[in-house]
C-alpha cells in the first residue's frame, strides 16, 4: 500500500513537471506567432489557459483521442466486442467460399470476440467494434442455438451435432471443430454467456415441466428410422430423459414416438428435438386390476393354454395382452403403445331396468325385458345379474371380448334376455307370477353355466318387478278385492251373530229382575184388587154411582193403553227382528209381564166399577165419570156454535154429540201426555 502511494505521488509530480513544461513550450511557441509581442500578465495567463484546457480537453474526448490515435477499443465488464474487419492488408483478404464468418483473420465478421478489458491497434479505419451484452438465459428457460455458419448438415439431419465449444462462447473453435450450421441439438442452461451474434442466434423458450400425476409423452425429431413393425422407438440408455440428444443419438435412438417416457418433473428438452405431450397417469382403482394390451415389443410366448382359442397371452414386455394384470395403484402408461382395460374383480351387478343403472355404467344401454306368456299377454320383467370375474381370468376375459362393455353386449344381455324370454312361453302370467321364486333359481343355474365358458362367475340372478298387462292387472285385482270382501263380510256376519246372542243373554238377564218385579207387581195386584173388592163390596150402596164412572173411565183408558201397546210391540218388533233376534223375545217378555199386570189392574178396576155401577146405578155412575174428567181434565164442553134439536135434552141428539165430543177429547189428551 505504501508503494503504491509513492508510486501515485510520483506520477502525479511527474504529470504536474510535464504539464508546466508543455505549457511552457506551448507558450514560447504561440509567442513565436504573435505580434507585437504579449506582456508578460498576458503570457501568464496564456501559460495558465494551455495548462489546464489541455488536460481538460484530454479527459474529455479521451475516448475519442485514444480509438482514433492510438487504437484503443475499451470493453465495458458486461458487453463484448463483436469485430468487423473492414478489410486487410497483408495476408488473405477473402473469406472461403460459402463462409460468412472469418476465423484466420479475413475481412468479414470475425469469430474471435473481444471479452471487457483494454485492448491497441485495432484502428478506426479498419475495425468496427460492437458492443453486445451478454446473453442471459433466465431461470426457468433454455437456450437454442441457430448457426448460421459452419458446415453443411448431414443428409437426413435437421439438427447439428454437439461440438466442444465452450457452450457456444467459442466461435472459432465452433467453426474449426466441424460445428455444422442450422438448428444445434445442445442448448445453454441459465446463466450468462459470451455469444457471437454474428455467428449464432439465441431463442429463449421454457423448460419442460411435468405435473405431478401426469406422464410425459416424448415423439423425437431425429435419430434412425424405426424397424419395420414398430410402431416406437425401443428404450436407449444414458440420455438422461432425452436431455443430452448427443448421447441419444450415439447410442442408436430411433426417431418418432418412444417407448419410453419421463415422468413428473422440470426437464432441459430441446423443443426442436422433442416434442412431449402430457397424459394422465393410469389409475386402477381399488376392486379392480388392469389388463395391458401392448402394441410394441417381440411376439411372446403364447401362456394361455391349448384349450384357449381367443388370442394369445403373453409375459410382460411382449407384443399382446399380458398374462400378469395390474393392481390397484397409479402406473406411468404411454396410452400411445399400451393399453389398459380396467376390470372388477369384486361382485358386479347388472341392471335389466329402465330407471336403474350403476355406477359403473357397464348397464346403462340395458333395458327392461319384455316377455310374451303362454296366453299371449306381453309383460315387463326386470332383472339384476350379478356376476364375479377372478383376477387370474381377467386376461382371458379381455383376450375374448377385448372390453367389459363387450362382454355384457356379446354374452349377458342376450343370454339373460333370451332365457326370460323363453321361460315366459312356458307359462301363462298367473302362474308366472306364482313361480317367481322357482324361475329365478333356474334362472340362476342356467346362466351361471352358461357365464362359467366365458371365464366369469354367475354369482346370482334376481328378478325384480313384474309387470303384467294393466288390464289383466285389473281383473287381478278386482278378483282379489271381491275375494277379500267376501271373507271381510263372512266375518262381520259372525261377529253380528255372535253380537246377537251377547244381546240376546244380556237382556235376558237384564229382564230377569223385572219380570220378577212384575210377577210381584200381579200378585201385589191381586191382592190388592181382592181388598179393592171386599171393600167395594161394602161400600157398594154408597158409591155406586162412583164405581161405574171409574169403570167406564179406567176401560177407555185401558183399551188406548193396549192399543197403544199393541202398535208400539208391533213396531219394535219389526225393527228389533231385523236388528237381532234377541231384541225381539226381550220385548215379548216384557209385554208379556205389562199385559198380565195391566190385565190384574183391569179386573180388579172392572170388579170395583161392576159393584160401583150395581150400588149407583150406570146412568149415574156414567154422569159422575164424565164431570170428574171434565173438571180434572178441563175439557172444553161447549162448542162455539151450538146446534139445537126438539125432544128432551137430555135424551136427544145433542147429549150423544156432547158425549162422543167428551170421548175424542179424552182419548186425545191422553195420547198427547203418553207421547209427551
Amino acid at each position: 500500500m505504501h508503494n503504491r502511494q509513492i508510486s501515485a505521488a510520483l506520477w502525479l509530480y511527474i504529470f504536474i513537471n510535464g504539464v508546466n513544461h508543455f505549457g511552457d513550450y506551448a507558450t514560447i511557441y504561440l509567442y513565436s506567432f504573435l505580434k507585437p509581442k504579449p506582456n508578460m500578465a498576458t503570457q501568464e495567463l496564456i501559460k495558465w489557459g494551455l495548462i489546464i484546457g489541455i488536460p481538460l480537453f484530454v479527459l474529455i474526448f479521451y475516448k475519442f483521442i485514444l480509438r482514433v490515435f492510438f487504437g484503443v477499443v475499451i470493453v465495458p465488464e458486461d458487453r463484448i466486442g463483436l469485430v468487423t474487419k473492414k478489410f486487410v492488408l497483408f495476408g488473405n483478404q477473402q473469406l472461403p467460399e460459402g463462409r460468412i464468418v472469418a476465423t484466420e483473420g479475413e475481412a468479414g465478421y470475425q469469430a474471435q470476440t473481444l471479452p471487457p478489458g483494454l485492448y491497441f491497434a485495432k484502428w478506426i479505419w479498419q475495425y468496427d467494434i460492437t458492443f453486445q451484452p451478454f446473453t442471459i438465459i433466465a431461470t426457468g428457460q433454455l437456450g437454442l442455438i441457430l448457426a448460421k455458419d459452419g458446415a453443411e448438415l448431414e443428409t437426413g439431419s435437421i439438427l447439428g451435432r454437439k461440438v466442444d465449444c465452450d457452450s457456444f462462447q467459442d466461435a472459432v473453435a465452433f467453426l474449426k471443430n466441424g460445428g455444422r450450421k442450422g438448428r444445434q441439438t445442445a442448448i445453454i442452461a441459465p446463466g450468462s454467456y459470451r455469444i457471437n451474434t454474428f455467428l449464432f442466434s439465441v431463442e429463449m423458450t421454457d423448460m419442460t415441466n411435468i405435473p405431478d400425476n401426469a406422464v410425459g409423452v416424448v415423439t423425437t425429431q431425429e435419430g434412425k428410422p424405426l424397424e419395420e413393425g414398430q410402431i416406437a422407438g425401443k428404450i436407449i440408455d444414458g440420455h438422461n430423459k432425452f436431455q443430452d440428444v448427443d448421447i441419444f443419438m450415439n447410442n442408436g435412438g430411433y426417431k418418432g414416438l418412444q417407448e419410453q417416457v419421463i415422468l413428473a418433473g422440470t426437464y432441459f428438452l430441446n423443443p426442436w428435438f422433442t416434442r412431449v405431450e402430457m397424459v394422465n397417469m393410469t389409475e386402477i382403482a381399488i376392486g379392480h386390476v388392469g389388463v395391458v394390451i401392448s402394441y410394441v415389443g417381440n411376439d411372446g410366448v403364447d401362456l394361455s393354454g391349448i384349450e384357449f382359442k381367443h388370442g394369445n397371452i403373453v409375459g410382460r414386455g411382449s407384443k399382446g395382452v399380458w398374462a400378469e394384470p395390474l393392481g390397484p395403484g397409479k402406473y406411468p402408461i404411454n396410452p400411445f403403445i399400451m393399453k389398459v382395460e380396467l376390470v372388477p374383480t369384486t361382485n358386479l351387478v347388472l341392471n335389466w331396468a329402465n330407471a336403474r343403472s350403476e355406477s359403473h355404467q357397464l348397464d346403462k344401454h340395458l333395458s327392461t325385458i319384455t316377455v310374451r306368456s303362454k296366453d299371449g299377454f306381453p309383460f315387463n320383467l326386470d332383472v339384476s345379474q350379478i356376476i364375479h370375474i377372478p383376477t387370474t381370468e381377467a386376461p382371458k376375459v379381455i383376450a375374448r371380448f377385448g372390453n367389459m362393455n363387450n362382454l355384457v353386449s356379446q354374452v349377458l344381455e342376450p343370454t339373460i334376455g333370451n332365457y326370460f324370454r323363453n321361460s315366459a312361453q312356458d307359462s301363462d302370467v298367473i302362474a308366472f307370477l306364482g313361480t317367481r321364486k322357482e324361475r329365478q333359481e333356474s334362472a340362476r343355474m342356467h346362466i351361471g353355466r352358461v357365464l362359467d365358458q366365458y371365464n366369469v362367475n354367475g354369482v346370482d340372478t334376481l328378478i325384480g318387478d313384474i309387470v303384467p298387462p294393466e288390464s289383466l292387472m285389473k281383473t287381478l285385482t278386482d278378483r282379489k278385492i271381491a275375494e277379500e270382501q267376501k271373507v271381510t263380510y263372512e266375518t262381520e256376519m259372525k261377529a253380528q251373530e255372535t253380537r246377537q246372542t251377547l244381546e240376546k243373554e244380556t237382556a235376558i238377564a237384564d229382564i230377569q229382575k223385572e219380570i220378577v218385579k212384575a210377577d210381584q207387581g200381579v200378585l201385589i195386584a191381586e191382592r190388592i184388587a181382592d181388598a179393592s173388592v171386599k171393600k167395594a163390596t161394602g161400600e157398594a150402596n154408597s158409591v155406586r154411582l162412583q164405581s161405574t164412572a171409574e169403570a167406564d173411565r179406567l176401560r177407555l183408558l185401558a183399551n188406548g193403553d193396549a192399543e197403544k201397546i199393541r202398535v208400539l210391540a208391533k213396531a219394535n218388533a219389526e225393527q228389533i227382528e231385523l236388528l237381532a233376534r234377541a231384541n225381539a223375545e226381550q220385548i215379548t217378555l216384557t209385554g208379556n209381564a205389562e199385559a198380565e199386570k195391566i190385565l190384574a189392574i183391569g179386573k180388579s178396576n172392572a170388579e170395583s166399577y161392576k159393584l160401583s155401577v150395581e150400588a149407583m146405578g150406570g146412568n149415574n155412575f156414567t154422569q159422575l165419570k164424565v164431570m170428574e174428567a171434565i173438571g180434572t181434565q178441563n175439557i172444553k164442553i161447549m162448542p162455539d156454535i151450538l146446534i139445537g134439536g126438539s125432544g128432551d135434552g137430555a135424551n136427544g141428539p145433542i147429549s150423544g154429540l156432547l158425549g162422543l165430543k167428551l170421548l175424542e177429547e179424552i182419548a186425545k189428551k191422553k195420547e198427547t201426555e203418553q207421547t209427551n
